[in-house]
């Protein structure tokens, strides 16, 4: 069997329609693979409409304010992937006059573009014969040819990096013709071949083109391809939101300046603790190290997240605590200005969700 113009023909008559794939604009396509980097097509959708509405060229993209990039970009997670974007944007925008480079190698220098991006960008808008690889690509050719290396390790990329050309090009060993290369089509191809069809659990072998030729599924692999090594281990953190509410009832959010998670979005002063702690202990930690000057007038617990906030590599345990307290808060807003910043999600669905704790 020809594995890549099988593959083709299987794209070409089960391909969903979307946006990015009706345009060679780089500006567009960039965007796209920027947001879909760890997130699902279904939900990342909106957000490329909503960029696109607000932001229709790079130009516009790159005069926005970071907040207003932070505020659309809210609720897709991994935020330096929103800050970074701006920034490229900027770049494109004020040094290269709009003009995206045309090329992998010189694509690789812009931030926050790293090999996967680059050769999405290369070679769907420019045709330059260099394969992507992701998940989609490492699940699809581990397991057709049982492919053991551990995809968690970076010289592994490399190996399914040349098997993914010569499949491209065509140029198998022991094969002597070489079928015309369309390296967009081919990308576009296997990784929408491992998003619909070899999806992560449970593939439905019994419809897959490839049913007869696949090793993996031949030898019974199916679910052990492609090998990963264990993830990092997850920490546990626990966090401590404090609602001021003054006689107005106005609050108080700050701008997180620590790099790391939620850089430059919004939260609530903020205790971070190294176990969940009680009424007691949170109220002493209020009192003793308060971040305003108001008197206090009363300290009650609002309600808790349910569930761990999961992050990649962190698990965010989160409670809230209302403070009310006598006079005026300095620099405080009210609940619909509030709602106006970026916030990390989780944050956000609470006030949005919470309208009263916000009241007297």
């Amino acid at each position: 069997m020809n594995f890549t113009k099988s593959l083709t023909e299987w794209y070409l008559e089960n391909k969903r329609d979307l946006p990015w794939r009706n345009t060679r604009n780089p500006y567009f396509i960039w965007l796209s693979e920027i947001m879909l980097q760890q997130t699902r097509v279904v939900q990342g959708m909106p957000y490329f409409l909503s960029f696109t509405s607000a932001f229709p060229t790079v130009f516009d993209l790159a005069k926005a304010d970071e907040e207003q990039v932070l505020k659309l970009w809210q609720g897709l997670g991994y935020y330096s992937r929103a800050r970074n974007l701006h920034k490229t944007a900027q770049k494109i925008a004020f040094e290269r006059n709009g003009v995206f480079p045309d090329n992998y190698t010189d694509l690789l220098q812009l931030k926050g573009i790293g090999e996967y991006t680059a050769a999405a960008i290369a070679s769907f808008c420019f045709d330059e014969v260099v394969p992507v690889v992701d998940g989609n690509v490492f699940r699809v050719l581990a397991r057709y040819f049982d492919i053991e290396s551990d995809i968690a390790i970076g010289a592994t990329k490399k190996e399914f990096s040349t098997l993914a050309l010569e499949l491209m090009t065509n140029r198998i060993p022991g094969r002597d013709k070489q079928c015309e290369v369309n390296p967009a089509l081919f990308n576009q191809a296997i990784m929408e071949f491992g998003a619909l069809q070899c999806v992560p659990k449970s593939p439905n072998c019994t419809v897959c083109i490839f049913n007869t030729s696949c090793a993996a599924l031949q030898k019974k692999k199916i679910s052990q391809l492609p090998v990963k090594s264990k993830k990092v281990k997850v920490r546990k953190r626990y966090f401590n939101y404090i609602i001021y509410i003054d006689e107005q009832e106005q609050t108080l959010i700050k701008k997180r300046s620590d790099k790391g998670i939620w850089y430059n979005l919004y939260e609530f002063p903020l205790f971070e603790t190294e176990i969940g702690v009680d009424f007691e202990t949170i109220s002493n930690l209020i009192q003793e190290e308060p971040f305003i000057i108001n008197k206090i007038i009363s300290i009650s617990a609002l309600n808790t997240v349910e569930r761990p906030h999961k992050l990649s590599h962190q698990h965010l345990y989160i409670k809230f605590w209302k403070v009310n307290v006598e006079g005026l808060i300095s620099n405080a807003l009210d609940y619909e200005s509030v709602l106006k910043f970026p916030f990390p999600v989780v944050i956000y669905n609470f006030i949005e969700k919470n309208e009263n704790s916000f009241k007297i």
